[in-house]
């Protein structure tokens, strides 16, 4: 029974980020006529929406209470901040590229945890980060021509870094989808309150690719909640780098891209790194 509970987690770790990796294609299908806070409007209002059944059947109104509204609130916001760079960098880089940067998550939460709650990390998980950074530094290839939609794709990393840091606080007193909805809902007022100056109409053959933004959001959202829930968190975490295979495969079949091979030399390093980050943190917690 636990096994094939295991088995289901990392089915729907998969189902998972293949989900966001399509939210991240129809961003980029989207393209940039659109500001990208505009798209991070739509996304985290339908999110809301399709999250509000699952919410009503985990427990109602009642789900929502909290006693945490400033950790909420600073969650959404550098969670906003960091869905519109990555969205700008989904615009004009291919997915593949993006993905790769954004796999380093782990490599920022490890740093930070560090520097913000005093965590002690030993010397094998220093010498993965420093591998890992190294990943980065040659998927972004200085040796070239670096694009600014580079730079705000590891900003945006960081950001989202600081954020699973933020869940980590909330999930000792808040579920998942009390955590999820609050975060569709302050981002979708966080987004909207710029929307004046850069909202654009879009037609009827764009609009079905907004909603399709904010409805594979949702849907990656609740399979990685009910994933992390079925199985531990250090085995189904590693399966999120099956992210970067989606988004390749996507590039291909869709605009004929291939990744460089610093992309991929890049993608290997992280992927070991932050994977070996996984197997350290699990094996030290089983210890303590």
């Amino acid at each position: 029974m636990i096994q094939n509970k295991t088995t289901l987690g990392i089915l729907m770790m998969v189902a998972a980020v293949a989900s966001l990796t399509v939210m991240n294609v129809f961003v980029k299908l989207i393209g940039p006529d659109y500001h990208p806070t505009q798209i991070s409007f739509v996304r985290s209002f339908v999110a809301a929406l399709v999250l509000l059944p699952f919410l009503v059947r985990a427990g109602g109104p009642a789900i929502l209470k909290t006693r945490r509204p400033g950790t909420h609130f600073y969650r959404a916001l550098f969670g906003v901040i960091g869905n519109i760079l990555f969205f700008y960098a989904f615009q004009h880089l291919p997915v593949g590229d993006v993905i790769v940067i954004s796999q380093a998550v782990p490599l920022f939460v490890t740093v930070l945890a560090i520097v913000f709650l005093k965590e002690i990390v030993g010397l094998r998980r220093w010498m993965a980060v420093t591998v890992g950074f190294i990943g980065v530094i040659i998927a972004i290839n200085p040796a070239g021509t670096v694009e600014p939609a580079s730079l705000m794709a590891v900003v945006a990393t960081v950001l989202w870094a600081i954020t699973i840091l933020l869940i980590r606080s909330l999930a000792a007193t808040e579920t998942p989808f009390t955590i999820a909805f609050y975060f569709m809902v302050l981002g979708a007022i966080m987004a909207g309150a710029v929307q004046p100056w850069y909202w654009q109409t879009p037609p009827w053959q764009d609009a079905w690719m907004f909603i399709g933004v904010g409805v594979a959001g949702a849907v990656g959202q609740i399979l990685m909640s009910y994933a992390l829930k079925l199985a531990e968190a250090s085995v189904v975490s590693p399966f999120s780098y099956t992210a970067i295979l989606w988004a390749m495969a996507f590039d291909a079949l869709l605009w004929g891209v291939l990744p460089a091979w610093t992309t991929l030399l890049g993608a290997a390093i992280i992927t070991a790194a932050g994977v070996y980050i996984f197997r350290r943190e699990a094996a030290t917690r089983a210890k303590s």
